[in-house]
């Protein structure tokens, strides 16, 4: 598979998109929105893939969308380039499988959105991460209106979009942004080190520990929400993954 946005690796249990502009900072054309789909589709395809990585070559994770290529749209055009985002953007939010951003350096605009659809973020203690759009005149996408709200909430989500001012990652850490921030040169290495814990367990169990984080954040109510919990349980404790992962579990407690 030949990309030119993008770097895609396999090393089961793990994949790795990286994206790779970095002559321009990792910029998001909707050449490398349409390469991430496409690596999307290989990994939820492959069932020895486990976790997905996603992370930026260079400075940046990314700084968001390529502004050269923004200008040149017509009104139309671009409003087919935002819906193409958000469709992305959402298959990322609802992925099957575990992802994680290591965001290193610039994560911004866009890139920050994209960071902000995985499940789990680890950034670099000098991270510079934000919404720059009112800057710009420009606005939120990828869902980050309500995954900045359910993060950090409602005071802290209007203070960061409404100054467009930059955040590091210690700061992103200590608001909940980021799940850690970690010195630049630990990043892949802690990254790697979250996804081979999560990769150990029963892929069965984090598919639907993850619907059910999924239905929480949609407002689902309580009796519909645990009667999901039931079937989940059920479908857990009936897979192959069961009698092998009970007697791991028992090993570890002798």
């Amino acid at each position: 598979m030949d990309f030119e946005c993008i770097l895609f690796e396999k090393q089961a249990p793990l994949a790795i998109i990286t994206l790779n502009r970095p002559q321009v900072l990792n910029a998001m054309n909707k050449q490398m929105w349409e390469e991430i789909q496409t690596a999307l589709e290989d990994v939820a395809s492959d069932d020895a893939i486990r976790v997905l990585i996603f992370t930026g070559h260079g400075r940046a994770f990314s700084t968001g969308a390529d502004l050269k290529e923004s200008k040149t749209r017509s009104r139309e055009a671009y409003r087919d380039y935002l819906e193409y985002l958000q469709r992305v953007s959402f298959e990322i939010i609802r992925f099957e499988k575990p992802t994680i951003a290591a965001v290193n350096g610039y994560a911004l605009g866009s890139g920050y959105e994209l960071a902000l659809a995985c499940d789990i973020r680890i950034a670099a203690e000098d991270a510079a991460i934000g919404s720059p759009e009112a800057r710009v005149s420009s606005s939120a996408t990828g869902g980050s209106f309500r995954l900045l709200h359910d993060l950090i909430g409602p005071a802290k989500a209007r203070e960061l979009l409404f100054t467009a001012e930059n955040i590091d990652g210690r700061t992103a850490e200590k608001i909940g942004l980021v799940n850690c921030a970690v010195p630049a040169d630990q990043l892949m290495a802690a990254t790697r080190d979250m996804a081979d814990k999560i990769a150990q367990n029963s892929a069965v169990s984090i598919k639907v520990l993850k619907q059910g984080l999924i239905r929480a954040a949609d407002g689902e109510d309580m009796e519909t929400l645990m009667a999901f919990e039931v079937d989940a349980c059920l479908a857990c404790v009936s897979s192959k993954d069961r009698s092998g992962a009970l007697s791991d579990f028992e090993n570890r407690k002798k």
